[in-house]
């Protein structure tokens, strides 16, 4: 049986039977093996690798951090998680130099944990969406379309579900896209970082 660690596009932390490409967390929000006692500890959401130089984090210790996983980095983001400055050296560089880009500023962690998660969550914890226009969507993204979270790639738009990606469809050429991934995140996408998308 799955546990509760796996993330969708929404945030949510759910039990799923599905491996992917990306670990993170959120703090230590669980109480006991495979149950999740809180959405989020801190505000410090990360995505990792899942290996690094050949350590692997534990799962479900006592009073340590819980590690989530995703399908893919494009999940992540759209969950609220951006590339972790120790084991993604590399890609958080890369996150931040379009951070400067998109806002005309490199900001230290904190600040820009506290921009992400104003971004990610409302006042009653819900992920935050926000409009834009379909043209305006950057690859990489997440919008729901017929309610259905979609990760936007250039014309097409692919179906996520709990079994993965599905057949794409053609990306809607009028009107606004409910996004899911949060506005900040989205204008970093723009400014030029590419997440890693499962094949």
């Amino acid at each position: 049986m799955a546990a509760q660690n796996r993330v969708t596009p929404g945030g949510e932390i759910v039990a799923l039977d599905q491996r992917g490409l990306f670990m993170g967390n959120r703090g230590c929000i669980h109480r006991r093996v495979g149950e999740i006692a809180r959405p989020w500890q801190v505000r410090r959401w990360i995505t990792c690798r899942l290996e690094y130089k050949g350590w692997v984090a534990p799962k479900w210790e006592p009073n340590r951090w819980t590690p989530l996983f995703f399908w893919d980095e494009a999940v992540a983001l759209a969950a609220g998680h951006r590339p972790c400055a120790l084991c993604r050296r590399p890609d958080f560089d890369r996150w931040c130099d379009a951070w400067e880009s998109a806002f005309g500023e490199r900001q230290r962690v904190d600040p820009m944990d506290r921009r992400m998660h104003d971004d990610r969550v409302d006042a009653t914890r819900a992920q935050r969406h926000h409009l834009l226009a379909w043209a305006d969507v950057p690859d990489g993204a997440f919008a729901l379309v017929d309610g259905v979270p979609s990760l936007v790639l250039g014309d097409r738009v692919v179906p996520w579900s709990p079994a993965g990606y599905g057949p794409s469809h053609d990306r809607p050429t009028a009107g606004d896209a409910v996004v899911m991934t949060p506005a900040c995140t989205v204008a970093v996408l723009r400014h030029g970082y590419e997440p890693v998308v499962h094949p």
